[in-house]
């Protein structure tokens, strides 16, 4: 139960997709523009990591190394069209807003980097908690992001107003390069963080 506990916290902050293996980024800057479709998109990978790195995990000793990439591939399309055809028949405003990114998940480096790195060397529970972990990691990630950049340039949080209405937004905040501003930032804290607590650590 430990390594299966390890498996899923490493996801939350040591390998935090996009902001330690620097994975997924087009998308993580695409979208987080508002809170929603960075939730949505984020729940959505979710779904194809769990299914992915299950079924990959399951006929592991089945699937031909020498074609494993092409059948992992279908594997992950094949949940990203359940993804996209859900969100199609029941979030239709999500899936309008969140467009071409929703297909790309199938060349998301993250899900098929998990897929080649860890479920098809390891059991199912361990898939799945890493699958989970990943999953739930990149969709903070997503949030925090998007959520730093709706309230600062818009003054909304979920189109919700959280600051004062006299505030005009700062617009900067929802264009590209305020996303990677945002990134870094974020960045830079989380480095900051892991050196203190490094230096913590190695002091005790």
């Amino acid at each position: 139960m430990s390594r299966v506990i390890k498996e899923f916290t490493k996801g939350l902050w040591k390998e935090i997709p996009p902001l330690r293996f620097v994975l997924g980024l087009c998308p993580t800057l695409a979208v987080t523009g508002h809170v929603s479709s960075a939730l949505g998109l984020g729940c959505g990978v979710i779904f194809v990591l769990l299914v992915s790195n299950t079924l990959i995990s399951m006929f592991r000793n089945f699937i031909p190394t020498k074609i494993r990439v092409p059948v992992f591939i279908v594997i992950i399309a094949s949940a990203v069209t359940i993804v996209e055809l859900t969100m199609e028949a029941y979030f239709y405003s999500l899936y309008k807003v969140l467009g071409i990114w929703i297909p790309l998940i199938v060349v998301n480096c993250l899900i098929l980097g998990r897929a080649e790195a860890f479920a098809r060397k390891e059991p199912v529970l361990l898939s799945i908690a890493d699958g989970l972990g990943m999953g739930l990691g990149y969709t903070i990630s997503l949030v925090i992001l998007a959520s730093i950049r709706e309230i600062i340039g818009t003054g909304k949080w979920f189109g919700i107003q959280v600051l004062p209405s006299s505030y005009i937004g700062f617009k900067l905040m929802q264009e590209p390069p305020g996303a990677f501003i945002c990134l870094g930032l974020i960045l830079a804290f989380m480095n900051l963080i892991s050196v203190k607590f490094e230096k913590k650590k190695s002091t005790c």
